[in-house]
């Protein structure tokens, strides 16, 4: 397909006002500035990382005055430009807005972004959003403005994250906590562990997910990238035991100045009489909560045979607090 010019295309309702700007390529740079922090996924070092079969679209929602982009969306298409996904690889994309943005706008952004996509050939659109804990407001207009617009839910993931404006063991189970005193007894401890370590660190999580029959969605020379790309976002934490052996690993993401994802975490099953991830989450909970971050996000039990009940299980012994995460999709 063709490169799509750099133009601002008027919003038909709002156009001495708003315009929508196009850009095409792997992760170009927003012309006019942010009225809002992105989140990781949608800025263009971590754009730049993220596969896609086919071509990517970056809609930019633009307010003449006072020169602003007021939100934004990227679109990943398949191989045939049949169908079309925000994100195709991150764990969330859909859009991203600035607080105070109208609904009557996010529509016609939205119907834009709809008549771009039909003039192209794509006949589906999947839009996956973040957790609603992580802006509540905005998951709640974002679900009006796509419900209004004839979406429906394609999948409902409940999220859990841990808010950090209390103490870790203020939301603890009494068994968790008991375990967390266990794991203190036994001299464990929470580590940040430098990249170099990667390779091994990556042997450890296969083994680990290995032992529960899973896989890993990335592989080490990915998350080697990740690291390199983006040395101030992605942290790799340990619990280590009394003869310095690792007994929990996770990778984890600042998603946005205020939010900590714990995205890898793996323990093998010879240390569950020990439960060292939930002494993993206290030192994640400490990292985020020194670094004034709001919340933990502890993610989603889904796994591709549905909904792990034990994992969940574990995040609400762990204090967390639950939030949907949706995905939406149409047929255009």
């Amino acid at each position: 397909m063709p490169p799509v010019p750099a133009a601002v295309l008027p919003l038909p309702a709002f156009e001495a006002r708003y315009g929508v700007r196009l850009l095409t390529g792997l992760a170009p740079v927003p012309i006019l500035p942010l009225a809002y922090a992105p989140w990781l996924y949608l800025t263009p070092a971590h754009l730049a990382l993220q596969y896609g079969p086919g071509e990517r679209l970056h809609f930019l929602l633009e307010e003449t005055e006072p020169g602003r982009t007021v939100a934004q969306l990227t679109v990943f298409l398949s191989a045939d430009a049949t169908t079309a996904r925000s994100h195709w690889q991150a764990p969330f994309g859909g859009v991203q807005m600035a607080p105070e943005l109208p609904k009557a706008v996010l529509t016609e952004f939205l119907r834009a972004v709809e008549a771009e996509l039909r003039a192209l050939g794509i006949r589906r659109f999947t839009v996956r959003a973040h957790a609603f804990a992580y802006e509540p407001a905005a998951s709640a207009c974002l679900t009006e403005v796509l419900t209004r617009l004839g979406f429906q839910v394609l999948l409902a993931e409940l999220n859990n994250h841990l808010p950090l404006d209390q103490e870790y063991t203020a939301r603890l189970h009494p068994s968790e906590r008991r375990r967390l005193l266990k794991c203190e007894r036994h001299g464990l401890r929470f580590e940040q562990e430098p990249p170099l370590l990667l390779p091994l660190a990556y042997e450890f999580l296969r083994r680990c997910r290995e032992e529960k029959g899973q896989e890993l969605s990335m592989t080490l020379e990915q998350l080697q990238t990740l690291f390199q790309a983006l040395p101030r976002q992605v942290f790799l934490f340990s619990v280590r035991d009394a003869a310095g052996d690792w007994a929990a690993l996770t990778i984890a993401i600042q998603v946005r100045f205020d939010v900590l994802y714990n995205f890898y975490p793996a323990s093998p099953l010879a240390y569950n009489s020990l439960s060292p991830v939930v002494l993993l989450n206290a030192g994640l909970h400490a990292f985020g909560r020194a670094s004034g971050m709001r919340l933990l996000d502890l993610g989603t039990s889904t796994l591709p045979e549905g909904l792990n009940q034990s994992l969940l299980r574990f995040k609400r012994h762990l204090g967390g607090v639950p939030s949907l995460k949706l995905t939406f999709e149409k047929a255009l």
